[in-house]
């Protein structure tokens, strides 16, 4: 049986197995009535453990069938409103579209006679993204970058670079060992920065604690003068400054650290910025708050998410570079791919990655349809949304709120009036299971000074306050049973 996608004898094949798949997925969605179906991993997975990879059905119906059995029944639905738990967000229909092209289609972006026109298209969304950052071009040095498949990637191919850079810097000795110098290598990141700072300074080979964590204030945003204070003091102890890593989007709270303040430090110290906007990027779009982030244009390098705040499907990132020449510190030479004399425009010689999907055309069919700014405003309604949920939590007596939002997190937890912080510990991740076992909210938990959290993040702009009072009074709930049922804490807090 032939499937070829474009044999003469199989287009047909091709558009009525797509019709159908699309009329399955559009028949589940408009049963969707919440996030989540509820089952434990016990229930779910003898479905799946019943398969016989071994037998296909051969039959597209039957497929969707068991499809609908072993997946879609219990996936986990980011379009839903009282989803508020990761940043996943719900995806823009033209990305979609655009789907079925990557994947039919199947483009290589590392080199050009792979993908020809989705190289350039690639290009020009990276340059369309420096020039939203305000890079600029510069001559032989124009700012430059290439799609990855998401923020941790993005970190570590620009602390890699960063890296690089630092054995040219001056402050390396080049007649050390390699391994010598590797071990002065410091990276300095506020206490709340992304885990995968720690986790690409490890994959770099650099030392168990190259990571020095930078006290932050009481928003959770970096602290600049202890910044300088922890610079000074690393090379004073003979430590090479590698890179200080901003966070424009703290994960856990949206917090943006000062970009302006940390660049002049970076200045002054000449240690490489860069900053992780893997959340808070959706800002380059927006037409209300792109002064939130005033100052990222100075870093070195800037990771993005598309696939979180310009409402992409997974996955589509990029790292940008102010400097296209830093990029060489990632470029090998293939005879066989790109050999030093190629004159085509080979994407694998900025990339860690060698096949690479064309997840760029995501982006560019959803700038085309859709435009820029709406996708910035879907960005401005969810931070609209989630200072509307502040004001709720505020004067709520039930429930605590850690901090104002700056973005589209809110960090709170039940605590009803005299309930001690042990009972809250207790009680908090508990409520956070009872409703992902429940099915009708999804939130998300984390721990802040030693104590546990809930937390809200809102990425969905079809979303309404009415939804957050839904989530927020099911967390009530919960926790009222909890208390009800938990001996001895019954009496707490009533």
């Amino acid at each position: 049986m032939k499937h070829h996608l474009f044999g003469a004898d199989t287009v047909e094949h091709y558009a009525t197995t797509m019709q159908r798949g699309v009329d399955a997925l559009v028949r589940r969605v408009r049963d969707v009535e919440g996030p989540f179906s509820g089952r434990t991993v016990d229930e779910v997975a003898p479905a799946v453990e019943a398969v016989d990879l071994d037998a296909p059905l051969g039959d597209v119906d039957a497929v969707l069938a068991e499809l609908g059995e072993v997946y879609l029944g219990d996936a986990v639905w980011f379009h839903e409103p009282t989803y508020a738990a990761h940043l996943n967000c719900p995806v823009a229909v033209p990305a979609l579209l655009a789907e079925v092209f990557v994947s039919a289609i199947n483009s290589s972006l590392d080199t050009w006679d792979q993908s020809a026109g989705g190289t350039l298209i690639e290009r020009r969304l990276i340059d369309w993204t420096t020039e939203r950052i305000g890079f600029g071009p510069a001559g032989d040095t124009a700012a430059d970058g290439v799609f990855t498949s998401g923020g941790t990637h993005s970190n570590l191919q620009a602390l890699l670079l960063a890296r690089g850079e630092a054995f040219l810097s001056g402050h390396a000795d080049a007649a050390a060992p390699f391994a010598e110098t590797m071990a002065r290598f410091r990276v300095l990141a506020s206490v709340d920065s992304h885990f995968s700072v720690q986790k690409s300074a490890t994959v770099l080979g650099l030392d168990a604690d190259a990571v020095v964590a930078v006290r932050a204030d009481a928003h959770h945003r970096m602290d600049p003068h202890r910044l300088d204070l922890e610079l000074t003091r690393c090379r004073a102890a003979g430590k090479v400054p590698m890179a200080v890593v901003a966070t424009a989007g703290t994960t856990d709270f949206g917090a943006i650290d000062p970009l302006e303040d940390i660049a002049d430090v970076c200045e002054r110290h000449g240690v490489w910025l860069h900053v992780d906007a893997a959340y808070g990027g959706g800002l380059l779009a927006s037409t209300r708050r792109r002064h939130l982030i005033a100052g990222i244009e100075r870093a070195d390098s800037v990771t993005v998410d598309f696939h979180k705040t310009f409402f992409q499907p997974v996955s589509s990132s990029a790292v940008l570079v102010r400097d296209g020449a830093t990029l060489r510190h990632v470029t090998y030479h293939a005879d066989y791919l790109n050999p030093r004399t190629a004159t085509l425009p080979n994407q694998v010689d900025k990339s860690l990655q060698t096949t690479r999907r064309f997840d760029a055309l995501k982006l560019w069919l959803t700038l085309r349809m859709m435009g820029a700014d709406a996708v910035g405003e879907g960005f401005d309604t969810v931070i609209d949304l989630a200072r509307e949920g502040h004001a709720i939590l505020r004067d709520d007596t039930d429930l605590e709120i850690r901090v104002a939002p700056a973005l589209s997190t809110l960090v709170f937890r039940y605590r009803p009036d005299g309930l001690p912080e042990d009972v809250a510990d207790h009680v908090n991740p508990r409520i956070r299971a009872a409703l992902f076992r429940g099915g009708r909210a999804v939130v998300a938990g984390t721990t802040v000074d030693g104590r546990s959290w809930l937390k809200l993040t809102l990425l969905n702009p079809a979303a309404t306050i009415d939804d957050v009072r839904v989530v927020l009074e099911q967390v009530r709930a919960a926790g009222r049973d909890l208390l009800d049922e938990t001996h001895p804490y019954q009496e707490v807090g009533r």
